[in-house]
C-alpha cells in the first residue's frame, strides 16, 4: 500500500507544480501580445516597460525616411549613429525590432560600446570595415567586412568598427529591440554624471589622477 500511497503524493506535487507555472507571469521572453499594433505615446507622463499606446494611429506611425540619407561624418570619433527605434517610429512599440545606420568617414571609428537589451547585425551598404566584439572570457572575435556582408554582436558584449579605408562606408544595423540602448565605453566611464570618482578610474585604468582628468576633460558634456 506504501506503493501507491506514495505515487498518488508525487502526482499531487507535480500537478501543484504545473498549476504554479501556468499561472505565474512568463520568465523566458516577451509576453505574448494582446493587440494589433500598440503606438507609442512619446509625451504621455505614465511610465510602464515600454511605452503606453496611443489613441488613433496612422500609417505615419509606422514610417520614416531618416534612414536615407547619410548622416555628417564630422564627428570627433569619424562615425555616426543615426537610430529608426521607437523614438523615430512610433509604431515599433511592443514589436522588439529597430534599425540604425551607421556612416563612417575614411579612418572613422564607431568606438568600443555595448547594446544592453539586443544583439546587433549589420549589413554593409559599402565600404570595407573591420568589425569585433569581445567575449566576457576577454576572446576578440574580429573580421573584415564589405559591402553586402553581415556581421552579428552578440547582446551585450562589447563591439566596435572601424573604416581602415579611404573611402566613406555605410552599414545599416538590425537590432531584436525596439529600443536597444548604447553605452559607449569610453563616454560612461569618462563622462558620467555625476562623474565616476577619479581614483576608481585611476586604479582601473592603472593611471595617474592627472590622466584621468585629461581624459575626462574630452568627453566633458558639452556646454549649450
Amino acid at each position: 500500500m506504501a506503493g501507491p500511497a506514495r505515487w498518488s503524493s508525487l502526482f499531487v506535487g507535480v500537478a501543484a507544480a504545473v498549476l504554479v507555472l501556468a499561472t505565474a507571469p512568463s520568465l523566458a521572453g516577451d509576453p505574448d501580445y494582446l493587440q494589433d499594433v500598440c503606438v507609442a505615446d512619446l509625451n504621455s507622463e505614465v511610465k510602464v516597460n515600454g511605452f503606453p499606446c496611443k489613441a488613433n494611429a496612422t500609417a505615419d506611425d509606422f514610417f520614416s525616411g531618416v534612414l536615407a540619407k547619410p548622416g555628417a561624418t564630422n564627428t570627433t570619433s569619424g562615425s555616426v549613429v543615426t537610430g529608426a527605434n521607437v523614438e523615430k517610429v512610433p509604431g515599433l512599440n511592443t514589436l522588439g525590432v529597430s534599425l540604425s545606420r551607421i556612416d563612417y568617414a575614411p579612418g572613422g571609428l564607431n568606438p568600443p560600446h555595448t547594446h544592453p537589451r539586443a544583439t546587433e547585425l549589420i549589413f554593409v551598404l559599402y565600404g570595407d570595415l573591420d568589425v569585433g566584439f569581445i567575449t566576457t572570457a576577454n576572446k576578440l572575435f574580429a573580421k573584415t567586412v564589405s559591402a553586402g556582408d553581415v556581421f552579428a554582436f552578440p547582446r551585450g558584449l562589447v563591439h566596435f568598427q572601424k573604416n581602415n579605408g579611404d573611402k566613406p562606408a555605410a552599414v545599416i544595423s538590425a537590432f531584436n529591440s525596439q529600443l536597444p540602448g548604447t553605452q559607449s565605453i569610453a563616454v560612461t566611464l569618462f563622462g558620467a554624471s555625476p562623474a565616476v570618482p577619479d581614483d576608481v578610474l585611476a586604479k582601473a585604468f592603472q593611471i595617474d589622477g592627472e590622466e584621468v582628468d585629461k581624459i575626462k576633460a574630452k568627453f566633458a558634456p558639452k556646454k549649450a
